[in-house]
């Protein structure tokens, strides 16, 4: 009996980008065969069900060989077994490294051992994405970790040279390494209302601003780079002592009442809540400085945002505060720090109160 074959022979790999996120879903052949069968692929290309099954067949057998070039994309351009024009490279590259919010809002600050990768199962389940993305999401924070933790010089940067990903996405891997380095604690039940993105805004302001790498200080070690590792990745903890300087503000009564009255002259009869941020003061302006002057030990960098919440957020929000109120007050509480005559911190309290401020007004959601 003769076997009729049409064969089209060519040298540019073909995928379809339908079935790539199926196969990134961790969808089965059957599966993602189903799929499309739903979609109308087969009246759209007036295919049999065996021709769709083989195709998709094909197209999981050439993503799991690109695979291990996915894991070092800079060799995907370099390679010759596979003809992908550049943009459908950058395509496949930002695909295999983009992530579910829910799944990395679970791992977020966690410690990306085996340990972690054990607990996958339950988040799975958790955030309903499937077991097999959760490892691949898994594996790729923990190989950009890897591979950006021994390299000096801006994280960002780095992560986009090295894995050839957008700006905004390199900016979510930064927020995830810096997270993992410094195990900051996302995980308790005051913090479920932050997304991933509050926290990625907040790890930015952290790295341009709290590191050892941050802007306006990375020239001071332009001369002794050698020496400086992870400059975006560590806290600097020459500046986190320097925090302890600002105790004064709420150990000495009489600059304590000074700043509470200047701030409370600047806010009197511009905001409702007038009467609580009057009544407030001290203890909120105990709560912010003693979260600087506590950033030299390990266990209270971790608590950061939980004591962001527990000393400032939540008691401003009991007296309900607007998001406005929020900003007028932090606004006044910093900048009347520099009318006190005998408050000699104002570069250390700016450098400090910046990110607070940001963070703050991020994660309050009156």
């Amino acid at each position: 009996m003769a076997v009729e074959l049409d064969v089209f022979v060519g040298n540019t790999t073909i995928m379809d980008e339908e079935v790539y996120q199926l196969w990134l879903d961790g969808y089965t052949v059957n599966d993602a065969v189903k799929v499309r069968m739903e979609g109308g692929v087969l009246e759209e290309c007036e295919a049999s069900a065996d021709v769709l099954l083989s195709d998709t067949m094909d197209q999981y057998r050439t993503f799991h060989m690109c695979e291990r070039l996915l894991h070092s994309p800079t060799k995907l351009a370099n390679q010759l077994l596979f003809q992908i024009p550049p943009h459908r490279q950058a395509i496949l590259i930002e695909r295999y490294y983009a992530f579910d919010d829910a799944f990395v809002r679970e791992v977020l600050g966690k410690k990306l051992s085996k340990g972690t990768k054990k607990d996958l199962d339950d988040i799975s389940a958790k955030t309903s994405v499937t077991l097999k993305s959760c490892r691949r999401q898994f594996d790729n924070f923990k190989r950009v970790f890897k591979v950006v933790e021994e390299l000096k010089g801006p994280l960002v940067e780095n992560i986009r040279q090295h894995f050839l990903l957008s700006d905004k996405l390199a900016r979510d891997y930064a927020a995830i390494v810096f997270f993992a380095n410094n195990r900051f604690e996302t995980g308790k039940r005051k913090l479920q209302y932050l997304t991933f993105q509050d926290f990625a805004f907040c790890a930015g302001q952290l790295i341009n601003n709290w590191t050892v790498g941050a802007v306006g200080k990375a020239h001071t070690f332009s001369c002794i780079d050698n020496l400086v590792d992870d400059m975006d990745v560590d806290l600097d903890k020459e500046f986190l002592q320097e925090l302890k300087e600002l105790k004064i503000l709420i150990t000495d009564k009489d600059l304590l009442d000074q700043h509470k009255s200047l701030v409370c002259t600047a806010l009197r009869g511009k905001t409702k809540a007038f009467n609580e941020m009057e009544a407030n003061f001290k203890n909120l302006s105990r709560g912010l400085v003693n979260i600087a002057a506590k950033l030299t030990n390990t266990k209270d960098v971790r608590d950061f945002f939980i004591d962001l919440v527990e000393k400032f957020i939540e008691p401003c929000r009991s007296d309900r505060w607007t998001a406005a109120d929020m900003r007028l007050y932090l606004t006044h509480y910093t900048n009347s720090a520099h009318i006190l005559d005998t408050f000699k911190h104002q570069v250390v309290w700016d450098r400090y109160m910046g990110v607070i401020k940001s963070c703050i007004f991020k994660m309050y959601h009156d």
